[in-house]
């Protein structure tokens, strides 16, 4: 039985067929004309009941004869969509790993940044053209012989595009290259950087000063960072560079920093012929810190680091001379990566950046990032049928696009394919959130629980989680789940955009919205 109020009345009516009155209601056929009467009647009684207030009914009525709207609160994911109170656009996939249906979606067609969710792309590139062994190999070869610990011709250190080299790692490589014998060069001391196109940063659309956006090279170390260390000394600070590692600490001179009197920035870069010169805002150092910078000239920044420690050893070599076309040399040591899996393993779960360009650069062989990206956009849109389109292989330019349902097809092939199933296990791992969205207590790394394997995205005004959710030994899901204010982050100015007003909040509330979505899935799928 259905109550209908119109103000004057309430009409009660059961199984007949509904049609749109006068009365602005639903009415049944067969009962318009005694409904009628009945609001006359009313209407009359009401009037004569009035007595001298009747004249007051020549204004519109104080009751409105039409039925009320109801307000639809959401529900469900809706819902909390609508509590994170997120700027920009929100949009989100899951389907069915198994079958590919789709479970739930919103904005779903929306391509959006997807930030450092690039690099499960990226990664699943470099599994199917380099192969699992691929190992990145830096060398130290030679254009002429060795007679009684003396090279009569050239030394050279041949970089091969391992993102991973560091000082320790360096300082390994000379100790094997002491212990070969070798202890003075008589030709020239060659730094070979051609393994990889050279560029002097990941983006031009990110602050001079960040680590995570420091140049490309076929020779790096450090992930192309150089430490700056400073101490406040009486009136003034004590400065220092150096490329400092677990075991060795070797000081730099090819990058430079000055304190000078400004507010803002707090950092700004001017390129040298082969070094980097850097300034920093005084009142920004207080008593003593560190923090790592971005080098722009790799290649030389290497062969500094490399010549220091050969010193140490007692090699004794000339300044570097850094080319891009590798003499016919014989090789004397070598340092290998690790193999191909457990350098993409490192890079999803601390995001490198220079990595994922390193792994995305040799395996497309291009020329350039540009040309690069756009030979992995290419593989993407064939071998998943999606799309997208990547400015670059870490998610950290500005001109990659890709959809939430896009992106769960390529999780979803991805999954499938015995080539690139491997991307689930590289993937960080993590218990199913708690029903606040905040992550679930360590006790329940029983097993017994739903996990999470994704890869997160983050830049300003932007956060991205992508990735499957596994029942122990049961089904399983594939999702993404995309937020951004393009307009937002594109306001803030470049200098700016290491920390700006307002996006620690915005990423915590879409991290927030990840947690409790992933939490309905698991609850209600699973």
């Amino acid at each position: 039985m259905a109550v209908y109020d119109f103000g004057v009345t309430k009409v009660e009516f059961s199984g007949l067929r509904l049609h749109r009155s006068h009365a602005q209601g639903y009415l049944c056929d067969g009962m318009t004309k005694g409904i009628d009467m009945l609001v006359g009647r009313r209407w009359v009684l009401g009037g004569l009941l009035a007595g001298a207030a009747l004249p007051a009914w020549a204004e519109a009525p104080a009751v409105s004869l039409r039925p009320k709207a109801r307000v639809i609160k959401p529900t469900g994911a809706a819902a909390l969509v609508e509590a994170a109170k997120l700027t920009g656009v929100v949009g989100y996939c899951v389907a069915d790993l198994a079958t590919g249906r789709v479970l739930e979606s919103f904005g779903e067609a929306q391509t959006m940044p997807p930030a450092s969710v690039t690099k499960s792309v990226t990664t699943a590139f470099a599994l199917e053209k380099l192969g699992i062994e691929h190992r990145f190999v830096t060398r130290v070869m030679r254009t002429g012989a060795v007679v009684n610990g003396r090279l009569d011709g050239d030394l050279i250190l041949a970089g091969g595009g391992d993102p991973t080299f560091d000082t320790d790692k360096m300082g390994d490589l000379v100790a094997a290259l002491a212990a070969s014998g070798l202890r003075k060069v008589t030709g020239k001391f060659v730094a070979y950087a051609g393994a990889l196109p050279e560029r002097v940063e990941i983006s031009g659309d990110q602050p001079d000063f960040v680590g995570y956006n420091p140049a490309i090279s076929g020779l790096m170390l450090n992930f192309n960072r150089v430490n700056f260390v400073w101490k406040a000394v009486n009136d003034g600070y004590s400065l220092a560079m150096n490329a400092e590692g677990a075991r060795f600490v070797p000081p730099v001179s090819m990058a430079r920093v000055q304190v000078v009197d400004r507010d803002v920035p707090v950092f700004a870069y001017e390129a040298g012929t082969a070094g980097d010169n850097w300034t920093v805002a005084r009142g920004a150092l207080g008593r003593e810190g560190s923090r790592w910078l971005p080098v722009r000239h790799a290649a030389a920044y290497a062969a500094e680091v490399f010549q220091t420690l050969c010193a140490a050893q007692g090699i004794k070599l000339p300044n570097a001379e850094v080319v891009y076309t590798l003499p016919a040399a014989a090789e004397i040591v070598r340092h290998e990566s690790e193999v191909l899996p457990d350098l993409l393993r490192k890079m999803m779960r601390f995001s490198t950046n220079l990595t994922a360009e390193a792994v995305g650069l040799a395996a497309s062989g291009a020329g350039t990032l540009e040309g690069s990206a756009a030979v992995m956009t290419t593989w993407a849109r064939r071998r998943f049928g999606v799309q997208a389109v990547f400015g670059d292989h870490s998610g950290l330019g500005p001109k990659s696009r890709i959809s939430p349902s896009a992106m769960v097809q390529v999780m979803i092939a991805a999954r499938r394919d015995k080539r690139l199933s491997m991307l689930h296990d590289l993937l960080k791992t993590v218990d199913l959130p708690s029903v606040d969205g905040k992550p679930a207590a360590k006790a329940a790394k029983s097993g017994s629980m739903a996990r999470v394997h994704a890869k997160s995205g983050t830049m300003n005004f932007v956060s991205n989680l992508s990735g499957y959710v596994d029942a122990p030994g049961g089904r399983s899901l594939a999702f993404a789940i995309f937020t951004a204010d393009v307009p937002r982050r594109a306001a803030v100015p470049v200098w700016n955009r290491e920390s700006p007003e307002g996006d620690r909040a915005w990423v915590k509330r879409a991290h927030r919205l990840q947690g409790q979505l992933l939490h309905r899935w698991g609850k209600t799928y699973l």
